[in-house]
């Protein structure tokens, strides 16, 4: 108990100023642009999913701790909405407010996903899918959308596809989202170089098409739930093998 609560301590104080707060100062003090304040919450968040892996005794503890957080997060920012503080440096795009809110609860319920099917079903032997799915999703997500709005020229235009993305930021998404897979597989899963390529290869794609063609911000459960599935067998076929 006393590491679960340590891991929660240090989950909402990792929340509260590195995910919530250092982006809105960075904003604040060096005028970055709006869209980079938005992804480093994005990548804020997907950081997070190592605190719930590492320091945390069982699988249910984690997904606790991210139902607290959502339980504590959500009141505060529907609170927070209100101010005049929230719309000078926060950032969000949806006409009624409400952006951060919807993401904090898909992020979390992504991530109690990922661990109750990995951790709690799987065993600990499969936990490390979790952390490579979100690392692909977190670092690849944030890619597409800055090159795409920096650097994005060729339109992908297809009824299925919401907002204006473009084939460079579809593709910065799957070679950004290739190197988080393979770094994550090799220093953090354990895995060799071979086996964490030839699954870099097959998933990377995959996280490509499934952020192109997800809506309404879902892409935050259906980029790193789709990778983990395409993960899971591949990491099962390689370890039957030796490899």
């Amino acid at each position: 108990m006393n590491s679960d609560l340590i891991g929660t301590i240090i989950l909402m104080t990792y929340y509260v100023f590195v995910v919530a707060l250092l982006p809105v100062l960075f904003k604040y003090w060096f005028k970055i642009p709006t869209e980079y304040v938005r992804k480093m919450h994005h990548v804020g968040y997907s950081l997070s999913i190592f605190i719930l892996l590492q320091l945390f005794s069982t699988w249910y503890m984690a997904v606790g701790a991210a139902f607290l957080l959502v339980i504590l997060g959500y009141p505060a920012l529907l609170l927070l909405e209100k101010t005049a503080v929230y719309k000078r440096l926060f950032v969000d795009r949806s006409k009624n407010k409400g952006e951060l809110r919807k993401q904090l609860i898909y992020v979390q319920l992504s991530f109690a996903l990922l661990i109750y099917i990995f951790w709690g079903l799987l065993g600990t032997s499969w936990h490390y899918i979790a952390a490579v799915a979100v690392m692909a999703w977190g670092f690849g997500d944030a890619a597409a959308a800055l090159v795409g709005t920096s650097i994005g020229r060729r339109r992908l235009i297809h009824r299925y596809i919401e907002r204006a993305k473009t084939i460079e930021g579809t593709a910065a998404m799957i070679a950004t989202a290739s190197v988080a897979l393979f770094l994550t597989l090799v220093f953090y899963a354990g895995l060799s170089w071979l086996p964490s390529l030839l699954i870099t290869i097959v998933a990377a794609p995959v996280c490509g098409i499934l952020e192109l063609f997800s809506k309404k911000g879902l892409d935050t459960l259906t980029v790193p739930l789709g990778t983990s599935f395409i993960i899971l067998p591949l990491a099962y076929l390689f370890m039957f093998l030796g490899w």
